[in-house]
């Protein structure tokens, strides 16, 4: 159980598995408006997946290294928080923030993991262009996700994509496989050799997630041992989809 290359059967329930995800990141999203806290939006991620009879991925996952089991639903990062943020009651959005909401489902026991960064409210340019510019490397990363490439050929296209938009690749973080697991084996990172790296072949499931800073790639973490932020204070941003290694172009498993 649980390997690279998933079986046909156990492709159906992700392909069931990032639709249902899809469906609960596009709800979250729509809510996220000035003056509601993360903590609310994690009370409604929380409240979505379990109606669906689904499991949150994140809810109380120990990751090897981690001191402490993620405590929510939701990881959701505002501003200059990277990833892994978490929600709390007195963290209240406002107009020209921006918020990553980064989900992961579980559905009849396979795992998908999604990720958007969303505008609260109107937001300056150079916000806007960082978020474009990060969900345009996740779209070139997953183009060059197709049988025959190797991973460091998604890594090569989200660097080169970001570095000429004049933004920084976070490289301590990137992207996984995953199915029975919220992350199991290749790792994907963001980084990399065109043509280099694990070969890529059909029924591979992978997290493609470009992090990039608007600054400096440097982050810290903060005193609650999960919430990683820009050193610099600059803002940051991921998104991320799953996606299935096709004998052609990859497909997009987390979309609507």
């Amino acid at each position: 159980m649980g390997g690279l290359i998933k079986t046909a059967e156990e492709i159906e329930i992700l392909r069931e598995s990032g639709r249902r995800l899809a469906v609960v990141l596009d709800t979250l999203a729509r809510a996220v408006k000035p003056g509601v806290s993360t903590f609310d939006l994690d009370a409604l991620a929380y409240r979505l997946i379990t109606e669906g009879g689904d499991k949150p991925a994140f809810l109380n996952y120990k990751p090897k290294g981690a001191i402490r089991p993620f405590p929510n639903t939701l990881c959701i990062s505002v501003n200059a928080e990277v990833v892994h943020g978490i929600p709390r009651t007195d963290h209240i959005l406002k107009e020209g923030d921006t918020v990553g909401l980064d989900l992961g489902l579980s559905h009849e026991g396979m795992f998908t993991d999604h990720a958007i960064r969303v505008a609260v409210g109107e937001i300056s340019k150079e916000d806007r262009k960082l978020l474009e510019a990060t969900k345009e490397a996740l779209y070139l990363g997953i183009k060059a996700a197709k049988h025959g490439n190797r991973i460091g050929d998604i890594g090569h296209a989200i660097s080169f994509s970001i570095e000429k938009a004049g933004f920084s690749v976070v490289e301590e973080l990137g992207g996984h496989g995953l199915g029975y697991n919220a992350h199991e084996p290749p790792e994907v990172p963001n980084t990399g050799t065109a043509g280099t790296g694990r070969k890529l072949e059909p029924g591979m499931v992978l997290a493609i997630e470009p992090i990039v800073n608007a600054g400096k790639p440097d982050i810290i973490i903060d005193s609650d041992k999960w919430t990683i932020r820009t050193r610099d204070g600059s803002r940051s941003c991921q998104f991320e989809h799953t996606i299935l290694i096709t004998e052609g172009e990859a497909e997009i498993l987390t979309k609507l």
